[in-house]
């Protein structure tokens, strides 16, 4: 990973400082912002590919989920490989933890499969509200098994979007047992797979990941794949597939070139627009509209994710900033 030092003929990284940024070369300077800028864009367009490929496989309906799940990794994996070979040859193969990618697919698999599940019996924007509280649920996981520090403001942040959750879900009155269960099991396993995607990003490259996972996921989707295989009948519904398809990979590369671009701390807080994102299409496509209290659990934990996000990484570049300090005034 990149120190964030300027080099000369080097554009700026996305973790320089603005003390840094001032000290560049205007131009640097302003393609830094540039940069920043198209970043946003990328991750908007990610955050609407993925809202968008929610509503489609919900729109798909009664095709096995297996099937659906084994033609977006197949894609996936074949996309990766079609762009990353010519370049990277057997380099595309190489990996310090295998184990870790085959344990990073069965959990990106069986999310997918969770959530697909889920689609069938709960609207798009309840659902995404849920799942995203993966992020909230990272956090606590690393403070209670990792002993990472969080600060009695998020643990509030932490508190509210849990309880926002409650007015989405409404355990007794509201949502389908059925459909909150596989959307709780789809946020678990969504968040044991951004661990271990933490874990590996520390030394394996961000292609060699994409193309393992599709992989993996294309391989397990075809072992079951024999057991859910139906004829798949319209034109239609060859058309929504293959733009499950093309929405699934080209979020998933929108999101690796919107962080290549600017910082997680700039870019994490927009995904939570696609819970906004997703119950709108959920109105403009199935003429759903949330209650009131889903609505304000929406909000809730949009705000509350999004400013914990922030805080988040707040927090991470004052303790960084202090680590300097430190360092700066033991070598005088």
């Amino acid at each position: 990973m990149s120190s964030g030092a300027y080099r000369p003929g080097c554009a700026p990284t996305a973790r320089m400082t603005p003390t840094d940024a001032l000290r560049l070369p205007a131009k640097l300077a302003a393609r830094s912002a540039d940069e920043r800028g198209l970043g946003v864009l990328f991750v908007l367009a990610a955050v609407a590919c993925f809202s968008g490929l929610d509503t489609t496989s919900k729109a798909i309906g009664a095709m096995p989920v297996m099937m659906l799940v084994w033609f977006r990794y197949l894609t996936q994996a074949s996309v990766t490989a079609l762009t990353q070979w010519p370049r990277r040859g057997r380099a595309l193969l190489e990996t310090r933890h295998p184990r870790l990618h085959a344990l990073r697919g069965l959990l990106i698999v069986s999310t997918s499969v969770c959530t697909n599940l889920a689609l069938r019996a709960l609207p798009v924007g309840e659902l995404t509200a849920i799942i995203m509280l993966t992020p909230l649920l990272m956090t606590l996981v690393g403070a209670t098994f990792l002993r990472e520090r969080v600060s009695p403001a998020r643990w509030g942040l932490i508190a509210l979007a849990f309880a926002g959750a409650l007015l989405v879900a409404k355990p007794g009155a509201g949502l389908p047992w059925p459909g909150l269960l596989l959307a709780v099991l789809a946020l678990a396993l969504n968040t044991g797979f951004h661990l271990v995607t933490g874990r590996l990003a520390r030394t394996e490259d961000v292609g060699t990941m994409q193309f393992h996972t599709g992989c993996i996921g294309a391989l397990l989707a075809t072992v079951a794949l024999p057991f859910f295989w139906t004829p798949v009948g319209s034109w239609s519904t060859w058309a929504l597939l293959a733009l499950v398809c093309v929405l699934s990979t080209a979020g998933h590369g929108a999101l690796i070139v919107g962080y290549a671009k600017a910082g997680i701390a700039t870019l994490t807080p927009l995904l939570y627009g696609q819970i906004a994102t997703s119950t709108l299409l959920g109105w403009l496509v199935f003429a759903h509209v949330p209650d009131a209290l889903a609505l304000s659990g929406i909000a809730v934990i949009t705000g509350a994710g999004a400013a914990c996000t922030w805080l988040s990484a707040r927090e991470r570049d004052r303790a960084r900033g202090a680590a300097a300090l430190d360092e700066a005034s033991m070598a005088t």
